[in-house]
């Protein structure tokens, strides 16, 4: 309301004498004459008027504004905005209610802020906007503002988004899957907010599987609108679909010419009358099935699962269509990409054979055997029909060469053995044969080596192999924590393995050992009481420079041992794999004759789980069990076995696990138990055939329940006998992360565990790592 513009226009100009506003409830006095540019004494005419009142509007405070004269008094009479009483959002599934109470502040909408319906509504718009751009197409934004007692008002934004045409399932869900995504913080990195029309014809798929995987057979996709903003910045894809009713399998058929069985067809249907319709499910059937005829030499077989969908009773009945197409014949095998490999090597790890129809699991088993192949690093295989044949193929394997052996030196460390300097030639493909020759010096502070190793893996063309050994070990301690004992052995060995299935194989060999024990003074009561006890025990005394003497318990001997083993190894490849697993057992026992009697048994396994992408799951085990036999009084120190570690439990220190003897060192024991359960994580691309990296928890222990004797003090001084017997109580576990790296100097192993159990006597160790030769 103006009301003194229309005055001024009759009665002149006037000068201000004194000036008085009112209708004032919030807003100091004082605020309405900092912004009205009149002041005592102005000559004011209509022309000031109107640029008072646009000052006073343009505050944003006023709701309306008039100007009166009364005799030389200026009276601005003003009806303040309401202030805002309370503001409340609800709805804001896809916008942090914190970020967009903080953003509507920033415009002055926030309790105690004055009310501006002019922003309100640009705000409501802006909101609209954003969640456009999310792909919130059917957004609906409700700003409803109630008045209240004392010029305030309550402001609610209520905010609903209507997806269109789902019910059974919610936006979110059905987005997920999506490739294209509206914007996210990580999208710079993806790309995944880049229209393309081929990705949306994807995603459209990937929508229709959804529904039809659920049992919504009649699933329509009605229309899809895509739409650019006016800026050209933003597309907004509007997709409207028609769910229908879930359905449900009544009957499932085969036919056509099903050349095998159809009770073993049959047995590869997933789906199943009486459970909802699945298009995944008839999907996975069909490839079962050809799979199947596949193995047969029926390689190009088609099998088409057919709905017959009843809309009015909701129920799929579904019919297998099987056309198994001619049986291919392989006309030739070849391998490209070799010049190091003798044909015969890589050609006697065929389980496909020329001539022989094809048969996709023979075909997948030659691969993996290939690439198993200690000299491979990779290989691809491709089957393409032979030119002017309907049933002939050739069959070609493209392998990539892998190092062989190596040659050198080199410089190592275990947490058990320290610094280890060593020598050594190994070729895993000896002159092209795939025979493996070895020879060995490692040398640390403790141990001392000296192997020469030669294995045929095909002395036989059946696949039985032999490998022939002559080693030297000078050990003075079995691990860096050990009392001193002194073992020199000698040893030559030959075993044979046999095939007995296609992933499992049998071993016979012996072994003749001459060994001499010294046990002295810095040796343990347990190891001078063996040594004295077992084999030809002698006496030695040597005098030293200061006329001290040093007496020295030795004992030598000749033994050999009768070997015995059975390995099972499906994984698919030697070296990080993710699939199959691996599990060996070993016996060995003194055979008639030997002058010191006992036996060991070994059970290692691993399994590896596939979980989803490069996800795995790995279980790993390693059990153990020696026992002295005849006059033998005890388990030989030398064939006792040490926990704790990389290859045990992770977080204690290696071999530091177990029985303690009369010198407070470990002494070993007879059982050993370690259990390792990882997850494994994925890494970058470029890294999977190099790297591993995973979470673990590891449990196990070392036992004695053999003859030798143990004792300890108690808190009073008095000494009692250690029981080291075997009890889950005592299990040790610990849980962390490892990582494994092959390197050309080796595989790098590092680990940081945390144990989870351990007691005031066990030694700890969070970081480990372990480096040596890769061969």
């Amino acid at each position: 309301m103006v009301g003194f513009a229309g005055q001024a226009a009759a009665q002149g100009v006037f000068v201000v004498r004194d000036m008085r506003v009112e209708g004032l409830q919030r807003i100091a006095e004082g605020t309405v004459y900092n912004y009205l540019p009149i002041s005592i004494g102005d000559t004011i005419d209509s022309v000031r008027i109107e640029e008072a009142m646009r000052a006073l509007y343009g505050t944003g405070l006023f709701q309306d504004i008039e100007f009166r004269r009364t005799s030389g008094t200026l009276v601005i009479a003003v009806k303040e905005r309401p202030s805002i009483k309370s503001f409340t959002i609800t709805g804001n599934k896809d916008i942090e209610t914190e970020d967009l109470e903080e953003s509507l502040r920033g415009v002055g909408l926030a309790t105690g802020k004055t009310f501006n319906r002019s922003v309100l509504e640009n705000v409501r718009q802006v909101l609209t906007e954003q969640y456009y751009s999310q792909g919130k197409y059917s957004v609906i934004i409700d700003a409803d503002v109630e008045e209240e007692e004392d010029n305030t008002v309550s402001i609610a934004i209520n905010i609903q988004i209507n997806v269109v045409g789902n019910s059974a399932f919610d936006d979110e869900e059905l987005l997920d899957a999506f490739q294209l995504k509206t914007p996210n913080w990580l999208s710079f990195y993806r790309q995944d907010d880049r229209y393309a029309r081929e990705t949306l014809l994807g995603d459209l798929e990937t929508l229709r599987s959804f529904y039809m995987d659920r049992g919504y057979a009649a699933f329509e996709i009605v229309s899809t609108q895509v739409a650019i903003s006016p800026d050209r910045q933003n597309i907004y894809i509007t997709v409207n679909i028609a769910e229908g009713e879930p359905f449900i399998v009544t009957d499932i058929k085969l036919a056509g010419d099903l050349v095998v069985p159809e009770q073993q067809l049959q047995a590869l249907v997933l789906a199943k009358p009486g459970q909802t319709f699945s298009r995944r499910l008839l999907t996975q059937t069909a490839d079962l099935i050809s799979y199947r005829l596949g193995e047969e030499g029926y390689a190009f077989a088609r099998v088409e699962p057919v709905p017959d969908v009843d809309v009015e009773n909701n129920e799929v009945s579904v019919t297998f269509y099987v056309d198994p197409g001619k049986r291919a014949y392989v006309r030739r095998i070849s391998f490209s990409g070799v010049s190091a490999i003798q044909d015969q090597v890589l050609r006697r790890e065929m389980r496909q054979m020329e001539g022989a129809f094809l048969s996709n699991r023979a075909v997948e088993r030659s691969e993996q055997r290939i690439r198993r192949l200690p000299f491979i690093e990779e290989v691809e295989m491709e089957t393409t029909p032979v030119t002017g044949s309907d049933d002939l193929v050739d069959v070609d394997f493209t392998i990539t060469e892998g190092q062989p052996g190596s040659f050198g030196g080199g410089l190592g460390y275990s947490a058990s053995q320290g610094v280890l300097l060593n020598g050594n030639f190994v070729h895993t493909n000896f002159l092209g044969t795939g025979n493996r020759i070895e020879a060995d010096i490692n040398t640390s502070e403790y141990i001392t080596v000296y192997r020469t190793l030669y294995t045929n893996p095909y002395v036989t063309p059946n696949g039985v192999s032999r490998t022939v050994s002559l080693s030297y070990r000078d050990v003075t301690q079995f691990t860096s924590g050990a009392s001193d004992f002194d073992t020199q052995t000698w040893t030559l060995g030959t075993e044979y393995g046999y095939p007995i299935s296609e992933y499992s194989r049998i071993r016979f060999g012996v072994a003749l050992a001459d060994t001499e024990l010294s046990a002295g003074n810095g040796s343990s009561l347990q190891a001078r009481e063996w040594v004295g006890r077992n084999g030809n025990p002698s006496l030695e005394i040597i005098e030293l420079a200061n006329g001290d003497e040093v007496i020295f318990t030795k004992s030598d001997f000749y033994s050999y041992e009768l070997l015995a083993g059975w390995v099972y190894d499906s994984r698919n490849r030697a070296m990080f794999a993710d699939r199959g697993a691996r599990q060996s057992l070993a016996f060995s026992v003194t055979g008639p004759g030997s002058e010191v009697q006992y036996f060991t048994s070994r059970f290692n396994y691993v399994k590896y789980w596939p979980i989803r992408g490069q996800w795995a799951l790995k279980l790993a085990g390693d059990w153990a069990y020696a026992q002295e036999l005849g006059d033998t009084t005890a388990t030989p120190p030398y064939k006792r076995y040490f926990g704790g570690g990389p290859s045990s439990v992770r977080g204690f220190k290696e071999g530091r696990l177990g029985p303690r003897d009369s010198l407070g060192n470990p002494y070993g024991g007879n059982v050993l138990v370690a259990n390792q359960l990882e997850l494994v994580v994925p890494i970058p691309e470029q890294w999977q055939n190099k790297a591993r990296v995973s979470f673990f928890l590891d449990s196990g222990n070392v036992f004695s329940t053999d003859a030798t004797s143990f004792f300890e003090l108690d808190d009073e001084g008095n000494v009692y006998k250690a029981d080291y017997d075997f009890k889950i109580d005592d299990m040790r576990y610990s849980t962390g992360i490892a990582a494994e790296w092959l390197s050309p100097l080796g595989v790098f192993r590092f680990s940081y565990g945390f144990p989870l159990n351990d007691e005031e006597t066990d030694e700890t160790e969070n970081f480990q790592f372990s480096i040596g030769s890769a061969f």
